[in-house]
């Protein structure tokens, strides 16, 4: 159970548009390299020092420990956009408890030659830790949340956590999969629930809390 996810869903309540992302793409293989290009140049050029990708039915099939063949030439572009410490996975299966004993993070890491982080909370609940990752890593220059984009397929996760972090946001909104649960839905119809009454995604900002 994602217990972070269903604490931060009431923040809906008070603001929706947290779960509206700044960039919609078809498909993973859809994703402008480098980033900054997906977003305009409203407010001028945007400054994409580093890269958070979730994991299942984003780049690969869900609980696989592998690149879906199809996207392995797009994720070697942004290993090369973002190389080092630049680009990061952040699954809410690999690397979490779900993962105690890290093997599936370190096969992972293996197969696609990426760091993955180990973080004691899901998301949306570890934007701190991957903030204090990028801080921490010299090789990144990252000095403010909205010089991170965070690309996923889920908008109360992926999304939210990247508005709730004041990053940019990347929405997948076909995985490698076709999902068709209930919370999938429900996101789905939410999403465009709040673009027919005007919503927008909130500007990047600092917001970490």
């Amino acid at each position: 159970m994602n217990l972070s996810a269903s604490l931060n869903i009431f923040r809906l309540i008070r603001d929706p548009a947290l779960c509206l992302p700044h960039s919609s793409i078809s498909t993973f293989n859809h994703l402008p390299v480098p980033l900054s290009k997906g977003f305009g140049n409203q407010d001028g050029p945007k400054n994409i020092r580093a890269v958070v990708l979730d994991k299942d039915n984003c780049f690969a099939v869900p609980h696989k420990n592998t690149i879906h063949e199809p996207y392995s030439d797009k994720f070697q572009q942004l290993r090369e956009a973002y190389p080092g410490n630049r680009l990061l996975v952040v699954s809410n299966s690999a690397g979490t408890g779900d993962d105690p004993d890290g093997k599936e993070a370190d096969l992972l890491e293996k197969n696609t030659g990426v760091k993955v982080l180990r973080h004691s909370t899901k998301k949306p609940g570890c934007r701190a830790e991957i903030f204090n990752h990028f801080v921490n890593s010299k090789d990144t220059g990252v000095t403010s949340p909205e010089q991170i984009a965070i690309v996923g397929d889920r908008l109360f996760t992926d999304v939210m956590m990247a508005n709730l972090m004041g990053s940019w946001s990347v929405w997948v909104k076909h995985g490698v999969v076709e999902e068709k649960s209930f919370f999938m839905r429900l996101e789905t119809r939410f999403f465009n629930f709040l673009i027919r009454r005007g919503y927008s995604a909130p500007k990047p900002r600092s917001i970490l809390k």
